[in-house]
C-alpha cells in the first residue's frame, strides 16, 4: 500500500530567515456527481435511533482516504448520503460521536470538530496540536472528553465544551504572529504492517501553537500510538502502538497508572467495557487478549486469525467480540466459551467495524465502498452455530496451523444485507506529453483518460492494458512539466506552485481556440486558473473589493499576460487600495470546468493551516485571503511572475552537398514553441537577398543577440516570382523534421543532447 504524505502545502520555515516559499495551490477532481468516497474507508461510527414509524434508522459516519467525513441514513436496507464533511487535506484515519459534535483526525496532523447532524457540514474548529499523523480518537459516552494520538507519540485528552468556545481576535491575532516563529518538530514514525506509514515532518506549524485552549497530555509513549479507548465515564483510557504495551491512565489528569504487557508486535485496535475493568486488544501478532484491569494481568488470549487484527466491536453486554483484520475475514468470538464464528469474508483488509444496534454489523475495507452484514447478538447461555465454529487457541499463529491441517470454516453470511458503492481508487497514473491529459486506470481495472484543463473524463477505454494504452496515445511533443500529480486520495489532485506551473504555453490554434491567429499564444496555468475559478471570480465582479494585503507591494501599474480575457480596470495605482472591476470572464473551450463534477480546493490559509473545500462554495471575500498571492495575481490582474528563459538557442546551416547557399548569421534563438515550419519560412525569406529578414527568428552577431517577439507579423516588400519559390526542408540528426514540430520536441526527440541545437536546411525543388 501506499506510504502516508501530506497533499498539503509543504512550506516549514520555522527558525528560518529564508524567503518564505510560495503556497501551493492543488485541485482535485473527481468523476462523480453521486455522493460517493473515492477511496478505502479507514474508519465507521454508528448512532443508532429508535424504532419509528418509517422502520428502524441510524446514521453511519464513514471516514474515508479521499480526505472525507460522509453521513448516511441507514433505513432499512436503503442507505442514503444526507451530509458530506469536507476540510481534512489528506486521509481521514478516525471519527467518533460526542453528543451532537463529530470529531475527526486526519494525517494532514489535525482534528476537526463539525456539527454532526448539520446539513451544511461546515468545520467548527480545527486543533493542530499534534506533531505528526493523529491516527486514532476515543469518545466517553457519558462525558464530553475525547482523546487523541497519532504517530508522534502524543497522547492528548480534549473537554470539546472548552476547547470549541471561540477565541477573540486579538487572541487570534496572538495566535498567528506566534505561529509565524513556532518551532516544528520532527516526528519519529514506526511502520508497521498495516498501511505503510512513512516518516514525516510536517509542514504546518502545528507544535507549540497557543488555540486559546490546552488539553491533558498523558505522557509517556515513546513511540507511535495506533489505538485508543476510553469507559463510557471517562475514568480509564487505554492506548496501544508500536511498543507492543498497553498503556492505562487518568484521562482526567493525564496521570500513568499502569503498563501491560503480553503482545509480540504492534497494537492495533483496543475496546474497554462501559466500566472499564476489562480491556480487549487486538494485535499484528493475530492475537486478541482481555485484560483485566483490576488484576493488571491478561486473562484470556484468542487465537482466531490468521494475521494481523485490525479492527474489534463489542456487543453492548461486552459477552462476545467481533473481530477483522488483515486476513479479509470478520469473526465473531464468545468470550467465555472461546467458540469462534466466520461471520463474513471480504476481498480486501478489513479497517473498521461498528455495530448498529444488536442486528447489523458495519464493515469497512480498503476498498471504497463498505457493508451492512446482519448479525444477532448472542447470550452467553446460547452456543454459536456449530456449523462453521471452532474453538479459539491459545498460541499466536494456531489458527494458521488448523487451517492449514483442516478446511477453513464456512461463513455464516455470503452476501451483506446493504452495500453502499463508492468510486473505485484510481491506483495507477501518467501524465502524457502533451501534459493536459492524464490516463489513469482504477482499482477495477478501468482506464480512462482526463483532461486536467477541463478537470473531467474526456474517453473512457475501459479493461484495457495500461501499458498498451499509454504507448497508443504517445505523441512525439515536447511541452513543459507546469503541473504535478498524485492520485493519493484515491482521485486526481493537480497541484500548481509558482513561478513553475507558468513555464508551459501552447499556441490557441493547436487549443482549438475559435477564431485564433496563428501567432497566439496562451499559457496553460494561466488559462486553467481562469476556467477554474470563473464563477469564483465572476461572483467577485458583482461586488468589487479591495486588493488584498498581499497584492499592494505589486507595482502601481500591471500588464496584462499572453491571452488575458478578464476585461475591466486595472487600477491606476495598487497603493490607494483602489478596487478591480471584474465585468466579464470568457474562458476557451479548453479550459472549461462547468462539465466536470465540482472540483474541491486545498490551499494554505492564512493563519498557517491548509484547508479544503469545495470550488463552489468559496465565499467571496473570506477564502480570498486564504488563495496564494501569486493565483490571486493571476486572476485579477493577470499578471504573471517572472519565468526561467522560455528560449531555444541554435545554429542553421545548409546541408553538406546540398546547392542552398549559407545564410550570414551566427547563432540563433526563438520561442521553444516555435515550429520549424516557422523556420522554413526564415529561410525562404533570407533566400530572397533584397527581401528583409521577419523577426520570427533573430541572429547573433558581433557577439550581441537581439530578442525578438518571435511572432511578427511585419510582411516582406519582396516575394517570390509564380513558379520560382523552393521548397524547404529541415533535417536534425539526418532526420527529416516534420514542420508541425516544435524546436522543444526536436530538441527532446531528435537532437538529444544538452549543446546548442543544429539544424540544417535543404532545397529540393521549385513549386
Amino acid at each position: 500500500m501506499a506510504g502516508m504524505h501530506r497533499v498539503g502545502s509543504s512550506n516549514n520555515v520555522a527558525n528560518s530567515t529564508r524567503p518564505r516559499k510560495e503556497r501551493r495551490l492543488t485541485y482535485v477532481l473527481c468523476d462523480s456527481q453521486e455522493p460517493k468516497h473515492s477511496s478505502g474507508i479507514n474508519c465507521l461510527a454508528v448512532q443508532f435511533l429508535p424504532a419509528s414509524d418509517d422502520g428502524s434508522s441510524a446514521f453511519v459516519y464513514s471516514g474515508s482516504r479521499d480526505g472525507t467525513v460522509k453521513r448516511w441514513d441507514s433505513r432499512d436496507k436503503a442507505t442514503i448520503c444526507t451530509g458530506t464533511f469536507e476540510s481534512h487535506t489528506d486521509w481521514v484515519n478516525d471519527v467518533v460521536l460526542s453528543g451532537e459534535t463529530l470529531v475527526s483526525c486526519s494525517a494532514d496532523t489535525t482534528l476537526k470538530t463539525w456539527r454532526a447532524f448539520s446539513d451544511e457540514g461546515h468545520c467548527i474548529k480545527t486543533f493542530r496540536q499534534h506533531s505528526d499523523y493523529v491516527i486514532s480518537l476515543a469518545a466517553a459516552k457519558h462525558s464530553n472528553l475525547v482523546a487523541s494520538a497519532g504517530l508522534g507519540g502524543e497522547v492528548f485528552v480534549w473537554d470539546l465544551d472548552a476547547a470549541n468556545v471561540p477565541l477573540s481576535k486579538a487572541a487570534v491575532e496572538e495566535n498567528v504572529c506566534e505561529t509565524n516563529g513556532s518551532p516544528v518538530p520532527s516526528a519519529q514514525l514506526a511502520t508497521g504492517d498495516r498501511p505503510n506509514m512513512t516518516s514525516y515532518n510536517p509542514a504546518v506549524q502545528n507544535a507549540g501553537v497557543p488555540q486559546g485552549y490546552t488539553p491533558i497530555t498523558a505522557k509517556g509513549h515513546k513511540e507511535s500510538v495506533y489505538a485508543l479507548a476510553m469507559n463510557d465515564t471517562a475514568t480509564i483510557l487505554v492506548s496501544g502502538g508500536t511498543e507492543k504495551a498497553v498503556r492505562v491512565w487518568d484521562p482526567r489528569s493525564g496521570a500513568k497508572t499502569m503498563k501491560l504487557k503480553g503482545h509480540t508486535d504492534n497494537i492495533r485496535a483496543l475496546l474497554l467495557d462501559p466500566s472499564g475493568r476489562f480491556c480487549l486488544s487486538g494485535s499484528s501478532d493475530s492475537m486478541i487478549r482481555l485484560w483485566d484491569l483490576g488484576q493488571q494481568r491478561c486473562v484470556h488470549s484468542y487465537a482466531v486469525h490468521t494475521d494481523s487484527v485490525w479492527a474489534l466491536a463489542t456487543t453492548p453486554s461486552f459477552t462476545h467480540v467481533y473481530s477483522g483484520g488483515r486476513d479479509h475475514s470478520v469473526y465473531l468470538t464468545d468470550l467465555s466459551s472461546r467458540e469462534s464464528l466466520l461471520v463474513c469474508s471480504d476481498n480486501h483488509p478489513i479497517l473498521s467495524l461498528a455495530l448498529e444496534g444488536e442486528e447489523w454489523l458495519w464493515v469497512s475495507t480498503s476498498d471504497s465502498s463498505f457493508h451492512k452484514w446482519p448479525t444477532k447478538e448472542r447470550s452467553p447461555s446460547k452456543n454459536l452455530s456449530r456449523a462453521s465454529s471452532f474453538v479459539a487457541g491459545t498460541l499466536p499463529f494456531a489458527r494458521a496451523r488448523a487451517c492449514l491441517e483442516n478446511s477453513p470454516p464456512t461463513p455464516l453470511n455470503t452476501t451483506p444485507a446493504c452495500t453502499v458503492p463508492g468510486t473505485p481508487a484510481i491506483v495507477q497514473h501518467t501524465v502524457l506529453n502533451d501534459k493536459r491529459r492524464v490516463l489513469t486506470k482504477d482499482a477495477a481495472g478501468i482506464v480512462k483518460l482526463w483532461e486536467i484543463t477541463k478537470g473531467a473524463v474526456i474517453d473512457d477505454f475501459g479493461k484495457v492494458p495500461f501499458e498498451d494504452k499509454e504507448k497508443e496515445l504517445f505523441e512525439m511533443v515536447s511541452i513543459p512539466s507546469w503541473f504535478v500529480v498524485d492520485t493519493r486520495l484515491g482521485s486526481i489532485s493537480v497541484h500548481l506552485e509558482s513561478p513553475h506551473c507558468f513555464s508551459a504555453e501552447m499556441y490557441a490554434v493547436d487549443l482549438q481556440v475559435p477564431g485564433a491567429s496563428e501567432e497566439q499564444k496562451l499559457n496553460l496555468g494561466q488559462e486553467t486558473l481562469r476556467g477554474l475559478f470563473s464563477g469564483w471570480l465572476m461572483c467577485r465582479g458583482q461586488k468589487p473589493v479591495g486588493l488584498p494585503a498581499a497584492n499592494r507591494d505589486l507595482q502601481s501599474h500591471c500588464e496584462a499576460g499572453n491571452g488575458n480575457h478578464i476585461s475591466g480596470k486595472a487600477p491606476a495605482d495598487l497603493e490607494s487600495h483602489s478596487a478591480l472591476e471584474i465585468t466579464n470572464v470568457i474562458v476557451y473551450p479548453a479550459f472549461d470546468f462547468s462539465a466536470s463534477s465540482s472540483p474541491s480546493i486545498i490551499s494554505e490559509g492564512s493563519h498557517g493551516g491548509p484547508w479544503r473545500k469545495k470550488l463552489w462554495l468559496l465565499e467571496e471575500t473570506e477564502d480570498e485571503k486564504s488563495l496564494p498571492s501569486w493565483c490571486l495575481d493571476c486572476l485579477l490582474l493577470g499578471r504573471l511572475p517572472p519565468r526561467e528563459n522560455t528560449k531555444c538557442s541554435f545554429y542553421l546551416h545548409p546541408c553538406e552537398g546540398s546547392i542552398a547557399p549559407g545564410l550570414p548569421q551566427g547563432k540563433l534563438s526563438a520561442p521553444r514553441i516555435l515550429r520549424i515550419n516557422k523556420v522554413i519560412n526564415y529561410v525562404l525569406e533570407r533566400l530572397v537577398l533584397e527581401r528583409p529578414p521577419e523577426e520570427t527568428v533573430s541572429s547573433v552577431s558581433s557577439g550581441q543577440q537581439r530578442t525578438p517577439n518571435g511572432d511578427s507579423s511585419r510582411t516582406s516588400t519582396r516575394t517570390w516570382q509564380l513558379g520560382t519559390r523552393p521548397e524547404v526542408e529541415i533535417f536534425c540528426n539526418q532526420q527529416l523534421l516534420r514542420p508541425e514540430m516544435s524546436l522543444a520536441t526536436v530538441r527532446q526527440y531528435i537532437w538529444k543532447k544538452p549543446d546548442d541545437l543544429y539544424l540544417y536546411y535543404r532545397v529540393t525543388s521549385n513549386r
